[in-house]
């Protein structure tokens, strides 16, 4: 299935470094990190329209079922939106590549039945704003896939991650803040959650900042609360 792509004259994000980096870490993690299991998870029983967004290199585009109809992928930093579209593995549904940023998506409310982000609410400048943006682009009732970094359960590594967010892990891994609440940041920001998973990647070794990690599913309510 052929990827299309749009361009714009100036990227919303630039980190042509450490796009380089994720590139080459983010496929051997796929499966030396079990990541390819997390994104088939991720993904499983979405249908109709789907935003993705912060999409990466496209590692997640052959994971999509074919009750998909169409997948809308925003990424703003332009080496990563390059090689989406030239994603490798055999892409089942119709996707097309993007520029934009989360805090201000480029498409119409309430015209999507799905929204993914994928280790990507680490990354924005403005996450109650990018949540937001999500919220008004899906229908109501529809759903919020999410597999993000998130604050440590232990005190010690929670103090570290918020330790280096302040410091130097930004800088160095494109933005991400290792100490962000997901789970709180989804509820408040309107989405009524649904299940959700912690767990550690990678599961046994080594445990890094960015190392807790949750998974789940979150929904647009049907009725929305005045002013929310």
């Amino acid at each position: 299935m052929p990827l299309r792509s749009s361009t714009v004259p100036r990227d919303a994000v630039h980190h042509p470094l450490f796009a380089r980096f994720y590139a080459r870490f983010s496929v051997a993690a796929e499966k030396n990190q079990g990541i390819a299991g997390y994104r088939r998870e991720l993904l499983s029983g979405l249908s109709g329209r789907v935003i993705e967004v912060g999409a990466g290199n496209g590692l997640n585009f052959a994971y999509y079922p074919h009750a998909v109809s169409e997948v809308v992928a925003l990424e703003p930093e332009r080496s990563l939106r390059q090689l989406a579209v030239q994603a490798p593995g055999r892409v089942e549904v119709p996707v097309d590549v993007v520029p934009g940023a989360a805090e201000a998506l480029p498409v119409k409310s309430e015209a999507f039945d799905a929204a993914v982000a994928s280790l990507v609410l680490c990354s924005v400048r403005d996450l109650p704003r990018a949540l937001a943006e999500i919220r008004r682009v899906l229908r109501p009732g529809g759903e919020l896939r999410f597999f993000e970094h998130g604050r440590a359960a232990t005190k010690g590594m929670a103090r570290t991650q918020r330790a280096l967010d302040r410091t130097v892990w930004p800088l160095l891994f494109g933005g991400c803040h290792t100490s962000r609440d997901t789970i709180a940041a989804i509820e408040t920001a309107g989405f009524e959650l649904g299940m959700y998973r912690r767990f550690q990647v990678p599961e046994r070794g080594m445990q890094l900042p960015s190392s807790p990690c949750v998974l789940g599913v979150a929904r647009r309510p049907f009725t929305e609360v005045p002013g929310g």
